[in-house]
């Protein structure tokens, strides 16, 4: 057997999962199922679960440790330096919380990070060596 490259779903662990669901349809998505103990959020091609951080640790059967620099972050890529400061300015007008202002960066493009209410580090980018498909998913080859 081997893994179909794709991603189904990605889980946060969250501290409060209303308060994180709230944050999130701020941004613009809906919650498409769940209840009080966790939120699914249909994306494009993937799902993003909103699990209380404690209950996620136990169902993993890992220690919770106390959050920090995970050494993950998740990425919206955007198709224009401006629509990425827009996007940027929405996660804050919704609650984010600014980590690192859009600029150019070193490798040719120019994004920004922010962190949503529980710390999770978003980057949001244009990347002038990539692109968006019709559909919005991002394509780095072809």
């Amino acid at each position: 057997m081997t893994f179909d490259p794709r991603i189904s779903i990605v889980t946060l662990g969250v501290a409060d999962v209303a308060r994180a669901t709230e944050f999130y349809e701020k941004l613009g998505w809906k919650k498409s199922s769940g209840d009080e103990n966790i939120s699914f959020i249909q994306l494009r091609g993937t799902v993003l679960g909103l699990y209380e951080r404690a209950a996620l640790a136990e169902d993993a059967g890992v220690g919770n440790t106390p959050p920090g620099f995970s050494g993950v972050t998740l990425a919206y890529n955007t198709r224009s330096e401006q629509e990425t400061d827009a996007a940027y300015k929405h996660a804050l007008d919704s609650g984010a919380s600014p980590v690192k202002q859009p600029q150019k960066v070193f490798w040719g493009g120019y994004s920004g990070y922010f962190a949503d209410p529980d710390g999770h580090l978003w980057e949001v980018a244009y990347n002038p060596f990539a692109r968006l498909d019709e559909d919005g998913q991002l394509v780095v080859s072809e």
